[in-house]
């Protein structure tokens, strides 16, 4: 996704509604797509270890979550999922 898609995303009901927080309030899907939407712009010289690290987090989940594919992608809690963490499973 790019940033504009990400960011337009993350302000939809649906984004706000897809994760878990035992705490309540924003998903860590919800987080990481903010986090991921200010590290997309940056060049390669910029990125930070922390940035590195969660990216490496980004790619873990969103490889462990393609492998478990639903079959009704379009209008799955799975898709909406990925696409907190960048990543829309339809294009």
């Amino acid at each position: 996704m790019s940033v504009k898609e990400l960011r337009d995303w993350l302000e939809t009901d649906k984004s706000q509604e897809i994760g878990w927080n035992p705490e309540g309030g924003e998903s860590k899907g919800h987080q990481s797509g903010r986090y991921i939407s200010d590290l997309l712009p940056k060049k390669d010289s910029e990125f930070t270890e922390e940035d590195l690290q969660h990216m490496s987090h980004v790619n873990a989940y969103c490889k462990r979550h393609l492998a478990q594919r639903p079959k009704n992608v379009e209008d799955s809690k799975w898709r909406y999922s990925l696409m907190n963490w960048g990543h829309d499973p339809t294009k």
